[in-house]
């Protein structure tokens, strides 16, 4: 052994002779530290919760969050017990618990949407020090490669026979009607529907404004035949200005379960509902797809309230006005719009940016 070496074991000695320290505190130190600041994932989930703002966003994650807890023995175990291949098997075990719905496809979207929980939450516990990002397991889980939506435009017949027998059957064929008319002319999403409120409403430019995923809040030009239905609905309905519009007889608001009983209302009417599994989301696809053969991809994007940027570098440039959009509506409805005037008409006129200046 080195003088080195001997003098640097004498100096050891000596400092864990001042603080009091064996050879076995030394093994067991780091492990006391790390059991201590690493939460099961009951003590943890609660605590990811509280931190983030109300909303569909942190609703989506509970959801998953409580699938974890929901299997067995997940509850108590700690954050950073689990490996990355424990928590792939965690993501099929839920996968396999998954509700069987009539749009399920394999469970790839259940898969994805599990690791994007995992790693929400362990990006909470890395935010918090409460592990180490490069222990962290969430961030090597592969996802499932996307399915290809069957969604897809309904044809013009079929779109009516989704109206005529909503306006005929059930128990508020009114509301159901106006429902489905709001969803055709605007194609917003089911959120976008639920959220909107009576002071969402501008009558006198025919517009409304649209509150959607990613806080997304963009005004869409509506024929005025449905301003004057919603306005209406509101006012029979009883909905306060800042309240949820779309209400039942009873002026309680709608929510998502009434149009999961429309479509399967509709499907015992009509099979090829239920065969193809159409949902509201259907008609989205419908009046994108048609405004964006009549009016291009620009008016599309914007029709749909897509990010500016989806086309390209190029789509910054390109973005549609809100004029164009309401040409496209008064199309679509066959009705005048208020900001739809000749002289905005892109069609109307031939001569270049330059030739009008």
């Amino acid at each position: 052994m080195s003088i080195g070496t001997q003098a640097d074991i004498a100096a050891v000695q000596m400092m864990m002779e001042r603080f009091g320290l064996t050879v076995a505190d030394l093994g067991t130190a780091a492990p006391t530290e790390t059991a201590r600041l690493a939460p099961t994932f009951a003590e943890f989930i609660p605590a990811a919760i509280d931190r983030m703002p109300a909303g569909r966003t942190r609703d989506h994650y509970c959801t998953y969050w409580n699938k974890i807890l929901a299997q067995p023995g997940w509850g108590e175990r700690r954050l950073d017990e689990p490996t990355t291949a424990d928590l792939q098997v965690l993501c099929e075990q839920i996968r396999a618990a998954r509700v069987i719905r009539r749009s399920d496809r394999g469970g790839n979207e259940v898969v994805r949407h599990v690791i994007d929980a995992l790693r929400k939450l362990y990006k909470h516990a890395e935010d918090g020090r409460l592990i180490d990002p490069r222990d962290n397991p969430a961030t090597r889980l592969t996802k499932p490669k996307r399915t290809r939506s069957n969604r897809r435009a309904l044809p013009t017949d079929l779109l009516a026979q989704l109206v005529e027998v909503a306006a005929t059957t059930g128990n508020a064929p009114e509301l159901d009607s106006l429902i489905l008319r709001l969803h055709t002319e605007t194609a917003c999403r089911r959120a976008g529907a639920l959220a909107l409120r009576p002071q969402d409403l501008d009558p006198v430019q025919s517009v409304i404004l649209l509150r959607e995923k990613g806080g997304t809040q963009l005004w869409q030009p509506i024929s005025p035949t449905l301003m004057q239905a919603l306005c209406r609905h509101a006012e029979q309905r009883g909905a306060p200005a800042s309240g949820p519009l779309l209400r039942a007889r009873n002026g309680t608001p709608i929510t998502r379960r009434r149009y999961n009983h429309l479509f399967e209302r509709l499907g015992k009417h009509l099979p090829w509902v239920l065969t193809h599994g159409i949902s509201i989301h259907w008609l989205r696809h419908t009046t994108i797809t048609w405004v964006e053969r009549h009016y291009g991809t620009a008016v599309a994007r914007e029709f749909a309230r897509h990010s500016q940027t989806g086309g390209g570098v190029t789509g910054i440039y390109t973005t549609a006005t809100i004029t164009e959009v309401a040409l496209a509506v008064a199309h679509l409805t066959g009705q005048p719009h208020p900001l739809a005037t000749e002289s905005s008409d892109r069609h109307g006129s031939s001569r270049s940016p330059a030739q009008r200046e």
